[in-house]
């Protein structure tokens, strides 16, 4: 039982972290992951439909935001760095919302996932 409340007790402490983070990296915060790393597990790997869908654990709603977030601290390989960060930002902001357990945000996130829109202007 005791088990239990410090496991509770440590999730919620960690959803409230992720929850009080910026919803945007600040200038001069390294990254902790790749773009390559976020866009294999986050978006192929299937980890942010998994979250917009509802279906994901509390680690793992904490796992994609902490990754979105690393996203938007990288710099985009081609396009203008107002647009990667118009876009990077809508994907935290939205992910922030879902670790937050507000309504509708898992639509929310699908839409800021539109990975066309993205990849038109900022993949090579």
């Amino acid at each position: 039982m005791l088990r239990k409340i410090a496991a509770v007790t440590i999730l919620a402490a960690m959803t409230a972290a992720f929850v009080a983070a910026p919803a945007t990296a600040k200038e001069g915060e390294e990254s902790k992951h790749a773009t390559k790393d976020v866009m294999k597990v986050a978006f192929k790997g299937g980890l942010l439909k998994k979250v917009a869908g509802g279906d994901a654990s509390d680690e793992e709603k904490a796992k994609l935001h902490a990754m979105l977030v690393s996203l938007s601290k990288n710099k985009a390989k081609k396009g203008e760095a107002d647009s990667w960060k118009k876009l990077t930002s809508a994907l935290v902001k939205a992910s922030k919302a879902v670790v937050a357990g507000e309504a509708d945000a898992g639509k929310a996130l699908t839409k800021a996932a539109n990975c066309k829109a993205c990849h038109n202007l900022h993949k090579e």
